[in-house]
């Protein structure tokens, strides 16, 4: 008898899932156990490393497997909460037979750390029970990472011509002029059954970690969200279900929508008639978890791109999925990616001290430049920005205004966003803040008080994001909103907001200060 453990990790999803696949599909399975690992390194021992919204989606993400697996396959997920290496190796002991365990791989540092210690305790491990160890390639992105950073010819792609060049050589041309992406896996028809020693209430485990029914994780989790944003809405629901229908709706039924997108030219405090709904795809969340196959969803736009004219990258989603595959690419070839000293992505900058009172005023939104304290009241309250705000708010904190370092918005994002990826979100900040060999010139500034014809495409006529998202300025004539302070008094009484008292006055002079900062980056440069 042999029970095959998946470890959903990379991929909460059961589709185009190779580990999963692996593991149901295997001869030698006789029951397989799906497990979900909350790692306390992760989240913290109270959950206190990750945002409200960042857990409420994972809870759901997590309900939804459980779900799919109890009414497509009569099976369940099983939900501990330890360190993974104590977790599989007391389901190993546990289960008094052969064990394989299957789970996809993870490039992040910590992955790679905790990947190989449970490829060397499992390949020594002298229990009488055989447990061999497999962690698929190529399952949360699209090229097999290692084998490609591995290969004689490979160079860190720093350009999308440098990834469309190494997509060439690896996978071929269509006639089209597309790429031989593989095709995604299906769901497996059937699984081995759940192994009957994980059936009971887990009582004989030992402490050193939890096992967790959904309701436990889903209490934990509610208590966060007592202090959650009063103004909290929730653009996306977690899960492979979403994300499927997601895709169905923003993608495989709107070929003109994918055919013409460019995603500069996308809105940035989306559209008057879908205030909640993103001008983008809004598949990102579901991309960084896992619950969306990067396959699945290249699949799904080339098919879109048949017989039809499209947009190229960078700007097509093509594009963006190849920026992702780059910053991936990178953040395991390049070393110290998330850090500024040893990173050869990475100018060194003589950024200022650290100013907490500066760094709070930004993270809660109370700046006094509206746009910026929209946006960023618009991350706290659920977990989304699009990413032009995000250009502007990361330009804002640092090379900008505010000249803080990059790695402290960095750690906020890490913690909120729903599309949290350490490879990515490291990639945009060393992008955004100047210092990346792919980044724009430094001189080039986003004004945090954007008009209609700023490249940051925000909708000016009504101003109804700003109004949302900033209460205090519902009643300001949409021509001052952007800079309520140069307003006269009298509007601003009228209005009910007087700059100052009921919101505040910019905390900098921003064009004083963009002029200071350039001068330091410049600087920094020829040191």
């Amino acid at each position: 008898m042999t029970t095959s453990i998946v470890w959903f990790r990379k991929c909460i999803r059961l589709h185009d899932n190779p580990s999963f696949f692996e593991a149901c599909t295997d001869k030698n399975s006789t029951s397989v156990l799906p497990l979900y690992i909350i790692d306390p390194e992760i989240v913290g021992d109270s959950l206190e490393n990750i945002s409200y919204n960042r857990m409420r989606f994972l809870f759901e993400c997590l309900e939804d497997l459980d779900s799919r697996l109890r009414s497509q396959l009569a099976s369940k997920l099983l939900i501990t909460f330890g360190q993974p290496l104590e977790v599989l190796r007391e389901i190993h002991q546990k289960s008094k037979c052969s064990v394989g365990i299957f789970s996809d791989y993870c490039s992040e540092p910590y992955g790679l750390q905790i990947t190989r210690s449970i490829e060397n305790y499992f390949s020594n491990s002298k229990s009488k029970y055989f447990c061999r160890t497999h962690f698929a390639a190529a399952s949360h992105t699209i090229t097999d990472i290692e084998d490609l950073i591995s290969s004689p010819n490979f160079q860190n792609p720093k350009s999308m011509r440098d990834m469309v060049k190494l997509f060439s050589n690896h996978f071929g041309r269509l006639d089209n002029g597309l790429f031989s992406i593989p095709e995604p896996l299906s769901i497996p028809s059937s699984i081995p059954s759940f192994p009957q020693e994980f059936s009971s209430d887990y009582a004989d485990f030992p402490d050193r970690f939890k096992i967790l029914s959904l309701s436990q994780l889903h209490s934990e989790i509610e208590r966060l969200g007592k202090n959650a944003s009063p103004y909290s809405k929730s653009y996306f629901k977690g899960g492979e279900t979403e994300a499927l229908s997601r895709l169905s709706k923003k993608i495989s039924t709107q070929p003109k929508y994918v055919n013409e997108f460019r995603k500069p030219k996308t809105m940035s405090t989306n559209s008057v008639s879908e205030p909640m709904e993103p001008s983008t795809s809004g598949l990102s969340p579901y991309l960084s978890t896992g619950c969306l196959s990067i396959r699945l969803f290249w699949k799904e736009c080339e098919k879109c791109h048949m017989g039809n004219d499209f947009t190229k990258p960078p700007e097509s989603l093509h594009g963006q999925m190849l920026f992702r595959e780059m910053f991936y690419l990178l953040s395991r070839s390049v070393s110290n990616w998330d850090q500024d000293l040893d990173n050869q992505m990475c100018k060194k900058i003589d950024w200022g001290d650290y100013n907490d009172s500066a760094l709070r005023s930004w993270e809660m939104g109370l700046t006094g430049f509206p746009y910026i304290d929209a946006m960023m009241r618009q991350l706290d309250a659920t977990g989304w920005m699009h990413h032009l705000g995000r250009h502007a708010v990361s330009c804002f904190l640092t090379r900008g205004q505010l000249w803080q370092h990059w790695k402290y918005g960095r750690d906020v994002f890490q913690k909120k966003l729903l599309d949290s990826d350490w490879a990515v979100n490291n990639a945009n900040w060393l992008w955004l803040s100047g210092v990346a060999p792919f980044s724009m010139p430094y001189f080039r500034l986003y004004n945090p008080c954007p008009d209609s014809k700023s490249s940051l495409n925000v909708e000016t006529k009504t101003a109804a994001f700003i109004k949302f998202w900033i209460p205090e300025l519902k009643e300001f004539p949409p021509k001052y909103i952007l800079e309520p302070h140069l307003s006269s008094i009298s509007i601003q009484q009228s209005s009910n907001c007087v700059i100052g008292k009921d919101y505040p006055f910019p905390m900098v002079n921003r064009k004083e200060s963009a002029k200071e900062n350039l001068m330091r980056f410049k600087d920094s440069l020829a040191a």
